[in-house]
């Protein structure tokens, strides 16, 4: 940024040029103490004391405000901000009322440099210190009124600013937050999408050059079909991970139906698969979604995993308290488990199902092992209505 407000660290020269402008504008108002010292009819040597006075001020006004931001503590500040309020004191009572406006300097540096717990009390006592001088210091009333409302309003005035600045950072600090959370689960989503779409199709690839391999001596014709096949799959996996990677590949659980029989036939198991097409008029996109990544996970643990002869695929809608929803069961009699807890595949299942509002439900069967996922099929059902 080329700008930077109060309350907040120059970063770059530019910065700070600009920060010295912006505070050196308001120096205009010491014009009463620069015309008492030009033509107050001081002595010479008043005069060079009073210039002495005077840049001393400015300097460890500067200071206090250029050093906001640093991290100093707050008795340092508040040691800064009382040197501040003994020089306007000693000035004012010396050289007149015309001085008496570095009180309004003070407090507006108190405002600028200190929180608001402690800027709350050091604002009035500056205020209260202008009127207890004005009222010793030769006609210093008559500009007391002038004076001690600009201290108050400006003092305050600048712990709004402090406290505005400080919630624009709290602001960008949690916008950076939110971006990178929303990148981390944006390649969490990478991740179970290349996970899911190259463990199928590179599965399904080996198997069919296996096959390839042991034709080719004795069937070159059907071991060209399976290399047709690679080649066909090889191009669709390659659709498929250009479309993961763009955000917008939405399975489809028929498309997915037909390759887990090609799949299974393929690694010799038996597949017993539903006889029509499912009927999915009424679920949503997202559970057709998680329900068809699903099925490639369970299929494609079934074909590298499980060593079974026999997978069954079952997908029936059933109603529930909840409203009506859409389960998928693949059940198989392999001796493979799940393993010493889910893998990377189960895992990412269950959070997509979850974000789908479903459930996944994986463990041993009598017969081998099964897996059961649920997503809703239509809106929730009204509990009070009659079946």
């Amino acid at each position: 940024m080329s700008s930077v407000g109060i309350g907040q660290r120059p970063q770059n020269r530019r910065q700070q040029v600009v920060k010295f402008l912006w505070i050196g504008i308001w120096l205009a108002y010491l014009s009463a103490p620069v015309g008492d010292l030009l033509h107050g009819g001081h002595s010479d040597g008043v005069r060079v004391l009073g210039w002495i006075g005077l840049v001393a001020f400015v300097a460890w006004y500067f200071a206090l405000v250029f050093r906001t931001g640093r991290g100093e503590t707050n008795g340092v500040v508040l040691g800064s901000v009382a040197v501040l309020a003994a020089q306007s004191t000693v000035l004012a009572l010396t050289l007149g009322r015309e001085w008496l406006v570095l009180f309004v300097y003070v407090a507006i540096s108190s405002g600028a440099a200190l929180p608001f717990h402690l800027a709350r009390w050091t604002i009035p006592a500056v205020s209260a210190l202008l009127t207890g001088v004005a009222f010793v210091v030769p006609g210093g009333t008559s500009f007391l009124w002038g004076l001690l409302f600009p201290a108050l309003l400006g003092g305050f005035s600048m712990t709004g600013v402090r406290q505005l600045i400080r919630t624009t950072i709290e602001l960008r600090e949690a916008r950076a937050t939110v971006a990178h959370l929303a990148a981390n689960e944006e390649r969490l989503r990478l991740a179970r999408d290349l996970h899911d779409l190259l463990g199928h199709s590179l599965s399904l690839i080996t198997l069919k050059s296996e096959l390839a391999g042991r034709m080719l001596p004795g069937h070159p014709e059907k071991a060209a079909q399976q290399v047709a096949d690679i080649e066909q799959v090889s191009r669709q996996a390659l659709v498929d991970v250009r479309e993961a990677v763009t955000g917008y590949r939405r399975p489809r659980l028929t498309a997915e139906l037909a390759g887990a029989k090609v799949a299974l036939t393929a690694a010799g198991v038996t597949a017993g698969l539903p006889a029509e097409d499912p009927d999915l008029s009424g679920v949503p996109e997202e559970s057709e979604s998680a329900l068809a990544w699903a099925l490639r996970e369970a299929v494609t643990n079934v074909v590298r995993h499980s060593g079974a002869g026999r997978c069954t695929v079952d997908l029936v809608r059933r109603q529930t308290l909840d409203g009506p929803v859409l389960e998928l069961s693949v059940e198989d009699n392999g001796s493979g488990g799940a393993g010493n807890g889910p893998g990377n595949g189960l895992t990412g299942l269950t959070e997509r199902l979850e974000k789908a509002g479903g459930t996944l439900e994986a463990g041993g069967s009598r017969q081998g092992f099964r897996l059961v996922a649920r997503v809703p099929a239509g809106p929730a059902a009204d509990v009070g209505s009659a079946p």
